[in-house]
């Protein structure tokens, strides 16, 4: 099983920053895609960023130019830099991560237990 463990939550200001960490763990043979996504109170868990395992990143036009994600392939780990805050990026955030438990798994989706992001005065 693979577990992932967020870290970097926390209450802001507007136009502050917040940098979020996810570190996987456990048994891993191989990990694809990492990313972020999110859950304000009273809408559905929408994309934030994800980032596959060659680099390539997708953001949701919401964030574009304020968040930047990267990750850590040697140590299974996923950042998300989150700048120029405002307070509709309030939410719980989730790690996300599809991968391999051993080399004859299927892709198995798994997510964190979330952690909150409060931007407010």
């Amino acid at each position: 099983q693979v577990q992932l463990v967020e870290s970097g939550g926390g209450l802001v200001q507007p136009g502050g920053s917040l940098r979020l960490s996810c570190a996987a763990s456990g048994t891993i043979f191989s990990i694809n895609n990492m990313g972020w996504y999110r859950q304000a109170p009273g809408k559905q868990r929408e994309l934030v960023a994800t980032v596959s395992s060659s680099g390539y990143t997708n953001y949701a036009h919401s964030v574009k130019g304020r968040f930047t994600i990267s990750r850590d392939n040697a140590n299974n780990t996923v950042y998300l830099q989150m700048n120029s805050l405002k307070p509709e990026d309030t939410a719980v955030y989730y790690c996300n991560t599809i991968a391999r438990p051993q080399a004859t798994s299927t892709w198995v989706i798994y997510w964190g237990q979330g952690t909150q992001v409060t931007v407010s005065p």
